[in-house]
């Protein structure tokens, strides 16, 4: 079951990466054109924040599951030291949910935005901040850190 949502949690990561830059682009052209939020945008809001929680829920799942955070926590003072099970234990787990965390407060904050030409700016800001986020704690392939294949 594990390596299941392994590979799930492994190829949703595209279409999170693809939602979030696609909402972070066309917030920045619509704030710099000075365009209205329109309800395209607020479906892509929504559609963006389901697709990070759909893959929030698949790491959790993991994270339940998962040999190197069952070994961390059976030696947390030796095993804080081992970069890679620190990473998915701790680091990996913890700026994720930051991540979804800061996208959550960015989608409320938009839609509670009273100047409809200030909702791209809210959702540039907001949501920038979670993808950066987001792509420094991917595992990527090339990462001299912690690394796993980009395709499982």
């Amino acid at each position: 079951m594990h390596q299941f949502f392994l590979h799930i949690h492994s190829y949703w990561r595209w279409l999170v990466l693809v939602s979030m830059l696609i909402i972070v682009l066309k917030s920045i052209i619509g704030y710099k054109s000075n365009s209205d939020y329109n309800s395209k945008d607020a479906t892509l809001r929504k559609v963006t924040v389901s697709i990070l929680h759909i893959q929030f829920i698949l790491g959790s799942i993991i994270y339940s599951f998962s040999p190197l955070v069952k070994t961390f926590f059976k030696n947390i003072s030796e095993n804080i030291h081992e970069r890679e099970i620190r990473f998915f234990a701790i680091e990996h787990s913890l700026m994720m949910l930051i991540a979804i965390v800061i996208v959550t407060i960015g989608a409320v904050k938009v839609k509670k935005q009273p100047d409809i030409k200030l909702q791209h700016k809210t959702t540039y800001v907001w949501f920038s901040i979670a993808l950066i986020i987001i792509l420094l704690n991917i595992p990527w392939e090339f990462s001299p850190l912690v690394n796993r294949p980009s395709f499982r």
